[in-house]
C-alpha cells in the first residue's frame, strides 16, 4: 500500500507543479507598447496540465531575461478572447512578432537551442 501511495505521489506532484508555474501575463496594452518600442515580442500559449508548456515557458522566461529588446507574454489557451486574437488553437504555441507583424509560429517546440536560435534570428 505504501509503495502505491509513493508511486501516485511521484506521478501527480510533477503535474501539479507544472500547473502552479503557469499564469497569464498577456496584456494587450503592454503587447502593443512593446511593439511600438521596437521590441521583439514572444507570445506563448499553455494549458494547466501540459508538461511541454511548462518546459517551453521555462526556456522563454529565461530567454526574456537573457536577451535585450525582447518582451515575453504567456496566456492560457482556454482564454478564447486571447486565443482568437492570435488565431491560436493549441497549447505550447510560440508566436514571435517584429515590426508589428507575426514573423514566426511553432507548436510544441521545447528545445532551448531551437527557441534561442529563432529568437536570435529576429533580434
Amino acid at each position: 500500500m505504501f509503495k502505491k501511495t509513493l508511486i501516485l505521489l511521484f506521478i501527480f506532484l510533477p503535474l501539479n507543479s507544472f500547473a502552479l508555474d503557469k499564469k497569464t501575463t498577456f496584456n494587450e496594452k503592454l503587447f502593443k507598447n512593446a511593439q511600438l518600442e521596437g521590441k521583439v515580442v514572444v507570445v506563448s500559449s499553455w494549458v494547466k496540465y501540459c508538461s511541454s508548456c511548462a518546459s517551453q515557458m521555462k526556456v522563454l522566461n529565461k530567454a526574456n531575461k537573457e536577451f535585450d529588446n525582447v518582451e515575453y507574454f504567456a496566456f492560457d489557451v482556454t482564454n478564447k478572447e486571447i486565443s482568437n486574437l492570435f488565431n491560436v488553437e493549441y497549447q505550447s504555441t510560440i508566436l514571435i512578432f517584429k515590426d508589428n507583424k507575426e514573423v514566426y509560429r511553432s507548436i510544441g517546440e521545447t528545445s532551448k537551442k531551437e527557441i534561442y536560435k529563432v529568437i536570435k534570428k529576429f533580434i
